[in-house]
C-alpha cells in the first residue's frame, strides 16, 4: 500500500461531464471517477452542483478565492508613499510604511512589500543592482593591503 496521495490536476467541464455521464450510465462512482481520471473527492463536491443544475452546473467554475487581489491599496495611500518617498529619499520601505501608519490613526495601510512595488511602479525604486553595499560589508583599504601581501 503507497502512503503517498495522488495528485489529480483541477479537472476540464468535458472530464466533469464524462464523469457524471459514465455515472448515470454504471451506477459506480468508483468506476466513473477511474474513467474520467478524477478522485472521488472531486465527484462529492461536483455532485450538489449537477443534481441542482445538470450538465450547465458543471460547466460554471467560480474561482476559490476573493475577488479582489492582495496587495492592492487605495489611490489616497499610493498618493501618501509618493509624496513621502519624494520628501524623503533616505527612507527605505519600512520606514515609508510606519510613516504612512502613523498618518492614518496607527493603522496598517500598506506593507513595506507593497510600498517597493508602489515606488518601482513609479520609477523610484532603483534597481537591485544599482544598490550600494552597506559600509560595513566593504573592506577597508588597510585590510585589503594586508592581505595582498605574501
Amino acid at each position: 500500500m503507497n502512503p503517498q496521495r495522488i495528485y489529480f490536476p483541477p479537472t476540464t467541464p468535458q472530464q466533469r461531464r464524462l464523469l457524471f455521464e459514465t455515472w448515470q450510465a454504471h451506477g459506480n462512482v468508483v468506476e466513473a471517477c477511474r474513467t474520467a481520471h478524477v478522485g472521488r473527492g472531486t465527484f462529492y463536491r461536483w455532485k450538489p452542483r449537477f443534481e441542482a443544475d445538470g450538465y450547465a452546473g458543471l460547466v460554471a467554475y467560480a474561482p476559490k478565492g476573493p475577488a479582489k487581489g492582495y496587495g492592492q491599496v487605495g489611490a489616497a495611500i499610493e498618493q501618501q508613499v509618493l509624496a513621502l518617498a519624494k520628501q524623503h529619499r533616505e527612507w527605505g520601505k519600512h520606514r515609508l510604511a510606519l510613516e504612512v501608519a502613523k498618518a492614518n490613526n496607527w493603522v496598517a495601510c500598506v506593507s513595506p512589500n507593497t510600498v517597493r512595488r508602489i515606488l518601482a511602479e513609479a520609477g523610484l525604486w532603483p534597481p537591485p543592482a544599482a544598490r550600494l553595499k552597506k559600509a560595513r560589508f566593504q573592506r577597508s583599504p588597510a585590510r585589503r593591503k594586508f592581505r595582498d601581501k605574501p
